[in-house]
C-alpha cells in the first residue's frame, strides 16, 4: 500500500484535467439524450439518475469521509475498514433504497414522471453504489490518485458510449438511458473492488469495534453531506413534484454546464485530503488558504466565462428548445465561490476532525435553498430555482468563511486574493507549458 505523500501540484493537475474530462463526457452524454428525446425525456432521465445518486450518498451514513480521515491516520487499518464497508454499504443502501420506495408509494408526486418499474430497478442498485463510494475514498487516503482518476472515467465513458451507439440506431429511450447509467455505476464499483483486493492489502476480518468509530466520525460528517447534497440536488426532486419534466430538462442542462465551476475546487479538495488529515491544524489551515486563495482568482475568470458564452453552451450546442437554459446558467454563475468556500474550507474542517462546524455553513445554505425553492419553482420553474441555488451558495460561502477563520485562529484576509496570488499562478502556468512542452 502507498501511504507517503505526492506532490500537491501533480496530483491537482491530474484530478482537474480528469475532472474536465469528466465533466466533457457527461455533458457529450447529455447532449446526445438531450437531443435525442429532447427536454422531458432529459428531464425523465435526470430525475431518476439524480434521486438514485442522492439516496446512494445519504446512505453512505458518512462512513466514506471516516474512511479517508482512518486510513490516512492509520494505513493499517485498510483491510479492516475495506471489509466494514461491505458490510455497512449493505445495510445502509438497503435501508435508505426501501424508504425511498415507500416514500414514493405514500407520496406518488414524489416519484417523479418515471414510471414504478424503472424506479424499483434504480433503487435496487443504491447498495452497490455506495460501496463504490466507501471504496473509492480509501484508495484516495493513499494517494491512490490515478485509481481514482480511473474510476471516475468509468461511468462518463460507458454512458456516452453507449448512449451514442443507441440514438445513431435510433434506439435510444428513457429506459435504455437510465439502464447505462445503472451499468455505469456498477462497473465503478467492480473497479474498486479490485482495486482494493489487489493494491491495498485484500480485505480483512470484519472489526466491529472500528466500525463503530467510524460510523460514529462518519455520523457527524454525514449531518454535513446530507445538506449539501440537497443544496445541490434537491432543487431538481422538488421540480419532479412542482413543475413540469420539460422544466426539469431546460435546469438539468443549466446546471450541467454551471458545475463546470465546481470542478477545480473538488479536485483540489481531493488531492489536499489526505495531507490536511496528516497535518496539524495551523498546518493545514496555512495549506488551505493558499490553495483557496488560487481557486477563488481561477474561478472568478471561469464564471465570467460561461456567463458570456451561456447562449452557445445552451442553444447553439443543445438546440433552440433549450434557449430558457440561457438566464438560469448566467444566474448560476453567481453563486459559484461560494462553493469554493464551502468546499474547500469545510474539506479543511472535516479534515481536522471537526465535522460538525462544516455542517453549520452547509445547514445556513439548505435552509436558504429550501425555502426559495419552495417559494419560487412553482411560478419561474428553473429560474427560480437558479435563483435560489446562487443564493444558497453564496451564503453558505460567507458562513464557512467565518467558521473556518474563528477554528484556525486564521484571520479572514488570509483567505483573499493578492496580487501575487496572481503572479503566482501565472508563473506555475508558463512552468507547466514548459515543462508539457518538453515531455512532447
Amino acid at each position: 500500500m502507498s501511504t507517503g505523500p505526492r506532490p500537491l501540484g501533480r496530483a491537482a493537475v491530474a484530478t482537474y484535467g480528469t475532472t474536465v474530462l469528466v465533466a466533457a463526457l457527461s455533458l457529450g452524454n447529455v447532449l446526445v439524450v438531450g437531443r435525442a428525446l429532447g427536454p422531458s425525456g432529459r428531464g425523465s432521465v435526470a430525475f431518476l439518475t439524480t434521486v438514485t445518486y442522492l439516496v446512494a450518498q445519504l446512505a453512505t451514513l458518512g462512513i466514506a469521509q471516516a474512511n479517508v480521515n482512518f486510513a490516512g491516520r492509520e494505513p493499517a487499518s485498510t483491510p479492516r475498514l475495506a471489509t466494514n464497508s461491505v458490510l455497512l454499504a449493505a445495510a445502509g443502501g438497503s435501508l435508505a433504497a426501501g424508504l425511498t420506495l415507500a416514500l414514493m408509494a405514500l407520496v406518488p408526486a414524489a416519484g417523479g414522471p418515471v414510471g414504478s418499474g424503472l424506479r424499483w430497478l434504480a433503487l435496487a442498485t443504491v447498495p452497490a453504489v455506495v460501496l463504490g463510494v466507501l471504496l473509492y475514498q480509501l484508495a484516495v487516503a493513499h494517494f491512490a490518485f490515478t485509481a481514482s482518476n480511473v474510476s471516475s472515467l468509468i461511468a462518463p465513458i460507458l454512458n456516452v458510449t453507449a448512449n451514442g451507439a443507441f440514438a445513431a440506431a435510433g434506439v435510444l429511450s428513457i429506459r435504455s438511458a437510465v439502464i447505462v447509467w445503472l451499468a455505469g455505476q456498477l462497473a465503478n464499483t467492480l473497479f474498486t473492488l479490485w482495486y482494493v483486493t489487489t493494491r491495498l492489502g485484500g480485505w480483512g476480518r470484519l472489526d466491529l469495534a472500528l466500525a463503530r468509530r467510524t460510523l460514529s466520525f462518519g455520523l457527524k460528517a454525514h449531518i454535513g453531506s446530507v445538506l449539501s447534497l440537497a443544496n445541490y440536488r434537491i432543487d431538481q426532486w422538488l421540480m419532479g413534484a412542482l413543475t413540469s419534466a420539460r422544466q426539469i430538462g431546460l435546469y438539468s442542462i443549466a446546471v450541467s454546464w454551471s458545475e463546470a465551476l465546481f470542478f477545480l475546487p473538488t479536485a483540489l479538495a481531493q488531492v489536499q485530503r489526505p495531507n490536511l488529515v496528516r497535518d496539524d491544524p495551523a498546518g493545514a489551515a496555512r495549506q488551505t488558504a493558499v490553495v483557496f486563495r488560487a481557486a477563488v482568482v481561477i474561478t472568478i475568470a471561469l464564471a465570467i466565462a460561461v456567463a458570456l458564452l451561456a447562449p452557445v453552451l445552451c442553444t447553439t450546442i443543445f438546440g433552440p428548445r433549450f434557449a430558457d437554459s440561457v438566464p438560469q446558467l448566467r444566474i448560476l454563475t453567481i453563486g459559484s465561490l461560494g462553493i469554493v468556500a464551502t468546499k474547500l474550507l469545510g474539506n479543511a474542517l472535516v479534515a481536522q476532525g471537526r465535522p460538525l462546524r462544516q455542517t453549520l455553513a452547509i445547514l445556513s445554505s439548505f435552509v436558504v435553498i429550501l425555502v426559495l425553492d419552495v417559494a419560487l419553482i412553482p411560478s419561474l420553474g428553473g429560474v427560480g430555482a437558479s435563483i435560489a441555488s446562487a443564493g444558497a451558495y453564496a451564503v453558505g460561502g460567507l458562513v464557512v468563511v467565518a467558521v473556518f477563520a474563528r477554528t484556525f485562529g486564521l484571520p479572514a484576509s488570509e483567505l483573499v486574493p493578492r496580487p501575487s496570488d496572481v503572479t503566482a499562478l501565472v508563473r506555475n502556468a508558463r512552468a507547466l507549458a514548459r515543462r508539457s512542452t518538453a515531455a512532447a
